[in-house]
């Protein structure tokens, strides 16, 4: 009688062979079928991750083209110019005087962007940290003020600058983010609930007040928020129209913001408003506009999605 100890051999049985299945729990192979799906299935995502790329690369690309034609050839649709004219990027800062737009609506986007992040993040280290009656009823209120429409208050608004004196100034543009944003507000509350309370707890067991709370602990903690919402309130202030039509479409144009520039360019190199078509140089400027956007994008990128990881993880 032959001894079977010691041996590793493995008895499988046909029908189970005959299936793809191993006995000792090991997978089955993949079938040359199912390999074969998987490629077209990857294959088919990136056609379509590359199309909707192209498709949203598209405007910016004709943007630049359009920067680097002659007046007659900017609206040609090619996206490769027939005449090369690089001259536009140095005759636009003697055409217009863009680089006073852009001074000034980087001063306002920093003052609107930084002015509403403390703002609003000091209401919601309260909401966040204080519990006292009727918290959620308040929190709850200001919510729904997210849920006004701007156009009621436009009026309102414009009454009370005016009987300040401000209108005409850019003091509106910004100095009403000193009341916080309701977005914002709820966007760092949560940010805020995320945090240990037993690190303030033990902070006011040392000593630390209700304001070294919030700037020695909660604000070096939620530095992604704090960035996502400067972020977020740069864009929106370096892209409003409406704020400076109101209450600077009047006056010098030197004192005009990027957008309300672009569209007084617009309205002047119109051949129908005495202009000579001259729309080259209006590419040119928004073109060139756009970069501070894209730098500053390009140096937060990784705090929002530190700031999207830091939700998933709350979640």
């Amino acid at each position: 009688m032959s001894s079977t100890i010691g041996t590793s051999q493995a008895t499988v049985d046909p029908r189970m062979q005959a299936l793809g299945i191993q006995e000792a729990g090991g997978k089955s192979p993949a079938s040359p079928g199912r390999d074969v799906k998987n490629v077209v299935v990857k294959a088919i995502l990136w056609v379509l991750l590359i199309g909707f790329a192209l498709l949203f690369l598209y405007p910016f690309a004709w943007l630049l083209s359009a920067s680097l034609k002659p007046r007659g050839e900017v609206f040609d649709n090619r996206l490769i110019p027939q005449t090369f004219q690089p001259q536009n990027y140095a005759d636009v800062w003697d055409k217009l005087p863009l680089l006073n737009w852009v001074g000034n609506s980087l001063l306002i986007a920093i003052l609107a962007a930084g002015l509403v992040t403390l703002s609003s993040s000091i209401v919601a280290f309260g909401f966040a940290y204080f519990k006292f009656p009727g918290r959620n009823l308040l929190f709850g209120l200001i919510l729904a003020t997210m849920m006004l429409p701007g156009a009621v208050t436009l009026i309102p608004t414009y009454l009370i600058w005016n009987n300040l004196g401000f209108v005409g100034t850019n003091v509106p543009l910004w100095a009403t983010n000193l009341f916080g944003s309701a977005f914002y507000i709820f966007l760092q509350r949560q940010f805020f609930l995320g945090l240990p309370r037993e690190l303030f707890e033990a902070a006011r067991v040392d000593g630390a007040s209700y304001w070294g709370l919030f700037w020695r602990i909660a604000a070096p903690l939620s530095i992604p928020s704090f960035i996502i919402v400067f972020i977020f309130e740069f864009q929106a202030s370096w892209n409003n129209l409406q704020a400076p039509l109101i209450y600077l479409n009047f006056g010098s144009i030197e004192n005009f913001t990027v957008p309300l520039g672009i569209s007084y360019a617009m309205t002047a190199f119109s051949p129908g408003n005495g202009g000579q078509g001259d729309y080259q140089w209006v590419m040119t400027a928004a073109l060139l506009v756009t970069l501070p956007m894209l730098i500053l994008f390009a140096f937060g990128q990784r705090y929002f999605i530190e700031g999207i990881a830091t939700q998933g993880r709350k979640g």
